[in-house]
This record gives C-alpha cells, structure tokens and sequence, in this order.
C-alpha cells in the first residue's frame, strides 16, 4: 500500500478537514479519492473501539463533500487489511452482557454507516482479513485483494452471535450456499478461492495492489457521480428484505448465542489461545 502522502499546503487543508479522532486511523484526502486506513499494525490492524467509533464521524463529513467521490479503506503495513477484534479489549468490551450490547451497537453503527454511504466505497486489502475485516469489507461496494491475502469468519469458533446485517450482506455477495461453507466451517480461503465465490472482484500480486486501486480511483474521479450514485442507490433497492423477515426471530437467536455457556467458553479459551470445547448451551 502507498504511504500517506507527504502534508503540503493544500493537504494540510483538507488533513483539517478530515483529522481522525484516534491515531489507529489515519485519513487522508487525495483528489477525489477520501482514504480511510485502519492503524494498529502491532495487532494487525485488529479493530479497537476508538477504530469503530472513528468511521461513522468521518463518513458523515464525507456525505457533503463534493470532492469525495470514492471512500478507500485499508489496513497499515504489509501484513494485514483487519485481523478481527482487539484482543486487548476483547474482555472487557464482551464479556457482560450489557457490554456485548454496547460493543455490537458500536459496530453495527460503524459498518451501516459504511454500507448506507451514498458515494461508492472500496475496500483496497493485502494479507490478513479476518472477521470484523471480512464484515469491513463486505459493507463497501467493491473489494480488491492482493494474491497473499487470507480470509476467514471465525464466529462458530467463538461462539458468537452473527447479527443479521452482516449475514445478508455476505448471503447478498456470495450466495446462501458458499456463504454457509464460510460460516459453519470457520475455514481461512486464500485470495484465489475468495476470488472465484465472489468475495473480492479482482486479485493481483502484492506489488501491483497500488495501481490496480489506481484504476478504481481513476475511474470513479472521472465517471459520472450522479449515475454511479444512482446505481448504487437503485442496488440497494433491489436487494432489500423481503416483507416476510421475521426480525425478532433473528435477534432472538443472535441474543441467544451471546447469552450463551458457549460464548463464554469461546471468549474464554480464544483469550487462552487454546481450542473451546463447546456443549451447545
């Protein structure tokens, strides 16, 4: 991935403009393009609450920003685009049930805001995309992926609730079939496998990542802003629920799931890097 640019006289303006709350992500403005990048190499760039909590805040600035017309996301360093959850605060932000809440309404907020954002939204990723990474990045519009990068969505190993955005959008991207392989195995894919499900449009080797996104920010600076926006509008449209969605239901078994013996013995063993023994309740 490029670096952020050097701050010159015009950057300086709209670094301003766009300052994150946290120095987990950085931002910057390039032409048209808003890059959004998540910061905490050490963790690979796993998503701490200030993470979460910066994205919202930064996409509301870029709705009226007639500069934006291309929101890119990425993960610093070479090793991972986003690893999942902090570890570091995985305890104490999931552990009661009233944190469960406030940590799942915390990033439901941030990937909704990222979903509904009416301007197109790029998910640029090299190596390590992993669970909140995965939902990351099925919330944009288009994804990209170097040849080195690996994917999985670890819930069943934790024995978390998987809330019902998330499981559309994937369902959505990949279909209920290979969505369901992903899910219930808890498997990693390479960029390849990933690739043909349709989980990412486009690989390249790592070194040619910044000029395959090149391609993307090009294109969108100079296609119409009025028709890419209305079509991403009228998708949404199409891919609305249905009438039928029992959404109580729903939330009823992801609830259940958080309630659960099981979610403690997930958090509890991934807290001790050790494999959960799980019973079902």
């Amino acid at each position: 991935m490029p670096a952020a640019p050097t701050e010159t006289a015009a950057t300086a303006a709209t670094a301003v403009t766009y300052e994150s709350p946290t120095e987990r992500v950085q931002t910057w403005l390039d032409a048209s393009t808003l890059h959004i990048r998540f910061n905490n190499p050490a963790r690979h760039n796993a998503l701490s609450v200030d993470m979460w909590e910066a994205v919202p805040a930064l996409l509301t600035l870029a709705e009226t920003d007639d500069r934006v017309r291309l929101v890119v996301f990425s993960g610093a360093g070479e090793k991972s685009f986003v690893s999942g959850a902090d570890i570091s605060q995985f305890e104490d932000m999931r552990a009661a049930r009233e944190a469960v809440t406030r940590y799942e309404h915390m990033a439901e907020h941030a990937l909704m805001s990222i979903y509904h954002f009416s301007k197109p939204t790029l998910a640029c990723i090299r190596g390590f995309c992993i669970g909140g990474g995965v939902n990351v990045a099925i919330s944009c519009d288009l994804r990209i992926a170097s040849s080195d990068s690996v994917f999985s969505i670890p819930a069943a190993r934790l024995g978390l609730g998987y809330r019902y955005s998330a499981m559309k959008n994937l369902v959505d991207l990949i279909g209920p079939g290979a969505a369901k392989d992903l899910f219930f195995t808890a498997r990693k894919i390479d960029a390849a496998e990933a690739h043909a499900l349709g989980l990412v449009s486009r690989v390249c080797e790592p070194g040619a990542l910044p000029a395959l996104l090149a391609e993307y920010t090009s294109a969108l600076a100079a296609n119409a802003p009025l028709t890419v926006r209305a079509g991403k509008a009228i998708t949404a449209e199409i891919l609305k629920p249905s009438p039928d969605l029992d959404m109580d239901a729903c939330q009823r078994l992801i609830r259940g799931c958080f309630d659960s013996a099981d979610y403690a013995e997930g958090r509890k063993a991934f807290m001790e890097k050790r494999k959960p023994v799980f019973t079902g309740k």
